[in-house]
């Protein structure tokens, strides 16, 4: 299981920029007018975990299989698109597929047109924020009251529907996203899930910075970065630029490159940290002389639903899950001394799988 972020933002704030980066392609072309990018670039990138090349390592694993990323770099918005202006529908509709918005702000000054004609990352993700709302506003002023309708005669679905959606729409007319609703139960979190509204998406800002700013970042990321968190939502310091150049060193340089900028890790890394964080991810391993695998499901998952992760054979015949921690693991040497140590577990289908488990999933179908 992987995950997919749509890359959005005004045209002009290094979107493309960043997702040439991020992908090690170019692409997208990345050009300085807007809707140079008219049909959404999609790119599947490994996610980086150190623990993999450890336990690859220790168990004489032939190959290793990261886990994939999925980003989708899409046109850059409008004010208006709701109305169809720019790209509007194919803007908002390709948002739809994705299950979280990777929202770039420009944070930097430069000679890049800027399409509102001045560099200001809040009233950006303001536009944009409005688009969003306005195309969800419209959706639900249609369907709630049919909802409602078929509700007052006696569908159960529609009451759910009418319920959790006419809460979504309470916060819209409010100027609120439909991401802060609160769903009282089961089927109206599912209700509200299938009705795909933009703004229920989790959202990661993204500042991009100048060079010089890429390690600490500046007076106009510091800004977005209170957006954030008055919003409970995530935010991360990136430099394109930075980002760029990177891919077009040799692996073995870019450590001290990185460092001689002042930063530990590369921001792919720092999205991916963020971008887990913010869709409740965790990485399991499972390891053998052929392969060792990173695999990601969601957090709270339990172990039947990480082995349907692998095959949907594995959950449905699952017996158990032999289970060590990364840490043990590691300090132990292998499976045969962590088994001997009593670290390795038998979990049965209610154990809940934690971040950084070993697993090898007995089953039979």
């Amino acid at each position: 299981m992987g995950f997919r972020c749509g890359i959005v933002g005004l045209p002009n704030v290094g979107k493309s920029t960043l997702f040439n980066a991020l992908t090690e392609t170019a692409a997208a072309q990345a050009a300085n007018y807007p809707f140079c990018t008219i049909e959404p670039n999609v790119g599947q990138v490994a996610v980086p975990d150190h623990r993999l090349n450890e336990i690859a390592k220790i168990g004489g694993s032939a190959k290793i299989i990261e886990t994939q990323l999925g980003f989708v770099d899409i046109a850059g918005l409008v004010r208006g698109a709701s109305k169809g202006e720019g790209l509007g529908n194919q803007f908002l509709g390709n948002i739809r597929e994705c299950d979280a918005i990777i929202h770039v702000l420009r944070c930097f000054e430069g000679e890049v047109t800027h399409v509102e004609g001045k560099v200001d990352p809040i009233a950006d993700a303001e536009t944009v924020e409005t688009e969003l709302m306005l195309s969800d506003l419209e959706s639900l002023e249609k369907r709630v009251p049919a909802f409602a309708k078929k509700a007052a005669q006696g569908d159960k679905e529609a009451k759910a529907a009418a319920s959790v959606l006419g809460q979504a729409l309470d916060l819209l007319r409010e100027g609120k996203p439909a991401r802060l609703t609160q769903p009282k139960d089961d089927d109206e979190a599912r209700v509200f899930a299938q009705a795909q509204l933009l703004t229920a998406k989790p959202v990661l800002y993204v500042c991009n910075v100048d060079e010089g700013s890429a390690a600490d970042g500046n007076a106009l990321s510091a800004r977005v970065f209170e957006k954030a968190k008055a919003e409970g939502a995530q935010a991360v310091v990136v430099s394109a630029e930075i980002e760029a150049e990177i891919v077009t060193l040799d692996p073995a340089d870019r450590a001290d490159f990185l460092s001689d900028l002042g930063l530990s890790e590369t921001g792919l890394a720092r999205v991916i940290r963020a971008g887990y964080e913010l869709l409740g991810l965790l990485t399991f391993f499972t390891v053998g002389p052929k392969e060792a695998r990173a695999w990601t499901i969601d957090k709270g998952s339990k172990a039947p639903q990480a082995a349907g992760a692998i095959h949907s054979d594995f959950e449905r015949g699952f017996i158990r899950a032999e289970t060590m921690a990364y840490k043990d693991y590691v300090a132990l040497g292998g499976e045969a001394a962590a088994r001997e140590a009593g670290k390795l577990r038998s979990e049965g289908k209610e154990y809940v799988v934690q971040d950084g488990d070993i697993m090898l999933f007995r089953f039979n179908v």
